[in-house]
């Protein structure tokens, strides 16, 4: 539930909501998705938290990270940790846990409503102490993909649960194909 005089802030754990949507079958449209939530309140702030790879001369994620940079959204990113785990597969690190609370906990203050993309149950003490402060928090997730992306405990503390499954038909494009999957399915038709 949304008011339209509410001030709005979003709050998007990029690898949760990018994971969740992947297990939908269907690619993320940020413009959408954003033009969706100005539609819903007063929209302050939309952050999005990613970790970068920065050894990498090219990372997939950086053309996304750009786009949204330049079209609105707040960009807070770090430096992703690679490390060999213990069967000697690379590993890469990157949570944004804390970043993402400590912002919301700064702005809430000044907003009326959090709309947070993560079904990571280390959120629920933040969702808790956001409604303490008379912060309204929505999440957004999906219980439809095997196995489901937020965690039960999450989905309890929020005012409100977003099925993204739902918002699909709204902010969703079909995933594109890589190239490996495009050139398979060329010699599939040969």
């Amino acid at each position: 539930m949304f008011y339209k005089d509410e001030r709005l802030a979003l709050f998007i754990d990029g690898s949760n909501l990018y994971a969740a949507a992947k297990a939908l079958g269907f690619d993320i449209d940020y413009k959408l998705l954003r033009t969706e939530f100005m539609r819903r309140g007063k929209m302050l702030r939309a952050f999005y938290y990613t970790a970068l790879l920065e050894n990498d001369e090219y990372s997939p994620i950086r053309p996304l990270v750009d786009w949204l940079n330049y079209n609105g959204f707040t960009m807070v990113t770090k430096p992703a940790k690679e490390y060999t785990d213990s069967q000697g597969r690379r590993k890469v690190k990157g949570n944004m846990d804390i970043e993402l609370t400590v912002d919301a906990m700064e702005l809430a203050p000044r907003i009326d409503h959090i709309v947070l993309f993560s079904g990571d149950g280390d959120f629920r003490p933040l969702v808790e102490s956001l409604q303490r402060q008379g912060v309204r928090v929505s999440v957004v997730s999906t219980i439809r993909s095997q196995p489901p992306m937020i965690a039960d405990d999450l989905r309890r503390q929020a005012d409100n649960f977003i099925e993204l499954d739902d918002l699909k038909d709204v902010i969703g494009r079909p995933p594109r194909e890589t190239p490996v999957e495009r050139e398979a399915s060329y010699e599939r038709q040969s």
